[in-house]
């Protein structure tokens, strides 16, 4: 008997809209591929800038794309020459749509290649892990490539390191404050304004300044006289000014987002050599493989370890939606709702 897979597709770039529920046949998986019954799809703005067309390298394929990256589930079945993975296995994915259209995770049945499956940690449930994904594996990236970095983080590896987190209410942002502190780094957050100071707190964050004060560069000085390290960057053009007043000679900037404010990122070349800076952009996508697999695993031990927690007592409101309530889930990130968006696909797994 065929079974039905109920899948949210666009078949045109565009607003929320544009998104509709269809049922198709579930397919098998082939060589190195499996296939994941999705229990909870993560959502973030990577997902709906793909959608509107804002960040896509080709049009929408004529069977239509299925959004969302992220996502946890449990194995339904293994491909030939798969290794390390079992049907049944409990798992969190990353990168699930990624040249691949229709393997997105706003569906009941994705297949995927199987690196992008990753074991997900005992006692830890399908909406913390599709949580990570996007947001963990940024932060692990941007925490791990300035001078003398680990590859991997680990508690301890980060001892002695400054690290700013810019947006620390933001997902990303999150992940970064837990992960650093996880790593033995010290670590000051930018937000704007109380709420999201309280979930920067939350998150671990040793001090919180709020970057519109006018002494923002001399509070976070004061936290780190030395200077910062590493800054880990979601708005580049704007808080260039700031990264240079904090930042340590032969400090970083790791850059995964400009928000637009403050227009194309310039760059003042004497005064960022007379600091030996370095800007490092990062964006998944196109990160080697044994990264990808290095954040992967330091992720999962931060999880199994109590380093990385979900929720709003960690600093990350969970908004939960129905899988027919895709629309509104992909509205509500694209309008810059504080906190993780998740579509439940399924509760009985």
């Amino acid at each position: 008997m065929t079974r039905t897979n109920r899948a949210i597709v666009h078949t045109e770039f565009g607003d929320a809209s544009v998104l509709r529920e269809l049922t198709r046949e579930v397919t098998d998986p082939g060589p190195g591929e499996v296939r994941v019954r999705v229990a909870v799809s993560g959502v973030n703005p990577t997902d709906w800038k793909q959608r509107t067309g804002a960040t896509a390298t080709s049009d929408v394929p004529a069977g239509g794309a299925v959004p969302n990256q992220d996502g946890a589930g449990v194995v339904d079945a293994v491909g030939p020459g798969v290794s390390g993975l079992a049907e049944g296995d409990r798992v969190w994915l990353m990168l699930a749509a990624y040249q691949r259209p229709g393997s997105g995770t706003a569906q009941q049945y994705t297949v995927v290649p199987a690196e992008r499956a990753v074991p997900l940690p005992d006692g830890v449930g399908f909406a913390a892990g599709a949580c990570l994904g996007v947001p963990a594996l940024t932060a692990h990236r941007a925490l791990t490539v300035h001078d003398g970095a680990p590859a991997r983080l680990a508690p301890g590896a980060l001892a002695g390191v400054n690290v700013l987190v810019a947006g620390g209410a933001g997902a990303v942002g999150n992940a970064a404050i837990q992960l650093a502190v996880w790593a033995g780094a010290s670590v000051v957050a930018t937000v704007s304004g109380p709420e999201k100071a309280a979930l920067a707190r939350a998150a671990g964050a040793g001090r919180v300044v709020r970057y519109t004060d006018p002494d923002a560069a001399e509070q976070i000085r004061d936290a780190f006289p030395g200077g910062a390290d590493v800054v880990v960057e979601v708005a580049a053009a704007h808080n260039a000014e700031l990264d240079l007043a904090v930042l340590r000679p032969g400090g970083t900037v790791a850059v995964y987002a400009n928000d637009g404010r403050g227009g194309p990122l310039a760059l003042d070349v004497r005064r960022n050599m007379v600091l030996n800076t370095r800007y490092q952009f990062v964006l998944l996508y196109t990160v080697r493989p044994e990264a990808l697999a290095d954040g992967a695993a330091a992720v999962n031990a931060a999880l199994a370890g109590g380093g990385l927690r979900f929720g709003a007592e960690a600093g990350v409101p969970l908004h939960v939606y129905s899988l027919s309530e895709t629309a509104a889930a992909h509205a509500a990130v694209e309008s810059g709702t504080v906190g993780k968006v998740l579509i439940e696909v399924a509760s009985d797994i």
